[in-house]
């Protein structure tokens, strides 16, 4: 059997996204949306593994980057999948995908209220029964660490300013939404650096 490369076939593919597609939960079945995609990170497994894939990102660089990955990983899909979009405002239709992710995306909202509508935006063009995956900075762990600017905002060890979330304020959103907490929130602290938490839903 021929030894096969992680690297080749998964990219950079964040570790809990990773854990879905252990899971079972995402096939080539379902239409996925990278929502904040960057350069496509999370995208290269499901590219060259014939996902029905989208994404929208701010940065024209991003988009190019992209559309040149999938051109090269799977060439079948058109360019007009990956937009230069905002999250808040995506052009695509109500309940249009099985799956969103949102990796290391919503920290980077200006306030609370961008927060919610990114979150409210995401979770319209998902399908009921679909999956919601995000991965955030929060203060889980480190709540003594980091120094409020305004609302949710705060400074963090390593230098950056972030809109950080709680379990409460996840939770609070999570029943607003009606979604069904598929994995416990989990978080990964990065000594003296950072918190990064898992947020995964199921659409009711």
């Amino acid at each position: 059997m021929p030894i096969v490369n992680p690297q080749e076939l998964f990219g950079d593919i964040d570790i809990y996204l990773l854990d879905q597609l252990l899971k079972g939960r995402l096939n080539p079945q379902m239409l996925l949306l990278d929502a904040g995609c960057g350069g496509g990170r999370n995208l290269t497994y499901f590219l060259k593994s014939g996902y029905e894939v989208y994404g929208v990102d701010q940065s024209n660089a991003s988009i190019a980057h992209v559309r040149a990955l999938a051109a090269r990983l799977a060439p079948q899909l058109p360019a007009d999948n990956f937009r230069v979009e905002a999250v808040e405002k995506m052009s695509f239709a109500d309940a249009t995908f099985d799956a969103v992710i949102s990796s290391a995306v919503l920290h980077f909202a200006s306030d609370e209220s961008h927060w919610q509508t990114m979150v409210t935006e995401m979770w319209r063009v998902l399908r009921p029964g679909g999956i919601f995956f995000a991965r955030l900075a929060s203060t889980v762990g480190i709540e003594d660490q980091v120094k409020q600017i305004e609302d949710r905002r705060y400074h963090l060890p390593d230098g950056s300013d972030r809109l950080l979330v709680d379990e409460q304020m996840l939770s609070k959103t999570s029943a607003a939404l009606g979604g069904e907490l598929l994995d416990p929130f989990k978080t990964v602290v990065v000594h003296g650096m950072r918190s990064m938490s898992n947020w995964c839903l199921r659409k009711s």
